[in-house]
């Protein structure tokens, strides 16, 4: 669920210069790399009566005001804290970071976390969490907010593609302990991009 190609990448980079050709509604890369991801009986969050059931999640069309170039600071000193999820489980995570960004003219500001057990893992030493909540929630999308994966950047800025925007597994399954998100992470305003809120084939 991490990473979209470097050619559809600077496809939609193209179409944000021209607002009449904002949205792509064919599958993205991480659109379908996610569907692949969820029919796979070895990876699928889904429960098992849902999965041979599935066909495909259902996402906002893929549209270029959502890919962002965010101002980065990262935060020094922060202190290790315990982050609450749907159960008892408390992981640790560090405030790395925050962005700072401008969609429709208004600027947002969100964090970036980092998950002190995960980056002792072999490849994702750099990985940073953004979860965040909006407008869409309990209407379009999930009612828990969703989740976006991100790398440490280089230097002050940071691409935020709200496009690769992913609900939290435990939208599909009970079973699954997931990071609930912290207040401090809401939007006021509709994220019309990434993965809307599953709904069950009967």
């Amino acid at each position: 669920m991490k990473k979209i190609s470097i050619l559809f990448f600077v496809v939609v980079l193209s179409l944000s210069c021209d607002d009449n050709k904002r949205y792509i509604t064919n599958l993205t890369v991480f659109q379908a790399e996610l569907n692949s991801e969820f029919k796979d009986v070895t990876l699928s969050p889904l429960k098992n009566e849902d999965r041979l059931k599935f066909n495909s999640l259902e996402f906002y069309n893929y549209d270029s005001l959502y890919l962002v170039q965010a101002k980065f600071r990262k935060l020094n000193n922060e202190l290790v804290f315990k982050m609450k999820t749907t159960t008892e489980r408390l992981p640790e995570y560090v405030k790395y970071g925050e962005i700072k960004f401008k969609i429709n003219g208004n600027f947002y500001e969100l964090n970036l976390y980092q998950n002190q057990e995960l980056i002792e893992k072999e490849g994702y030493e750099n990985y940073l969490f953004l979860p965040f909540m909006d407008d869409t929630n309990g209407v379009s999308s999930y009612s828990g907010g969703r989740y976006i994966d991100l790398e440490i950047p280089t230097d002050s800025l940071i691409s935020i593609d709200f496009n690769n925007a992913y609900n939290p597994y435990c939208a599909y399954n009970e079973k699954y302990s997931c990071p609930i998100v912290p207040r401090e992470n809401y939007l006021n305003i509709k994220i019309n991009a990434g993965v809307k809120s599953f709904k069950k084939i009967d």
